[in-house]
């Protein structure tokens, strides 16, 4: 099933004719999965109230919550489990072989690199992105 080609943070594309343009395959799982990795959970307290509202109304448990953690301070291994255990609950991503998932600090930040087998085609995917302020 397609959806709207859409990279988090940018615009709807639209066709020549200004139809909104379609994706599927590779490059849909390619936005499912840094949708997932860049988009914010709810904050909950201790008793489960919402102390900051998620990104996304509709699904507040959605999302590894990556822009978050960027000004705290940096734990490397804990970002790179969260990734692997986001990416791991879209579709398209291959848990054989095991993705590759590199973070690196930069000034402000973290750079994230993944390389990943795509579920349905078996073909390598990269994906490379940096999270800060």
């Amino acid at each position: 099933m397609s959806d709207l080609n859409h990279y988090i943070g940018g615009d709807l594309s639209l066709s020549a004719t200004g139809d909104f343009l379609k994706v599927d395959g590779t490059i849909q799982g390619q936005q499912r999965v840094l949708r997932r990795l860049l988009t914010n959970p709810a904050t909950l307290d201790s008793n489960g109230n919402v102390i900051v509202p998620a990104d996304y109304i509709f699904h507040p448990a959605y999302g590894a919550g990556l822009p978050r953690m960027v000004g705290d301070t940096l734990n490397i291994p804990k970002i790179r489990a969260l990734i692997r255990g986001q990416i791991f609950l879209e579709a398209c991503v291959s848990k054989n072989p095991e993705p590759i998932i590199t973070v690196t600090a930069i000034q402000g930040g973290v750079s994230v690199y993944i390389h990943y087998n795509d579920a349905i085609t078996g073909k390598p995917v990269a994906l490379a992105f940096d999270v800060n302020r």
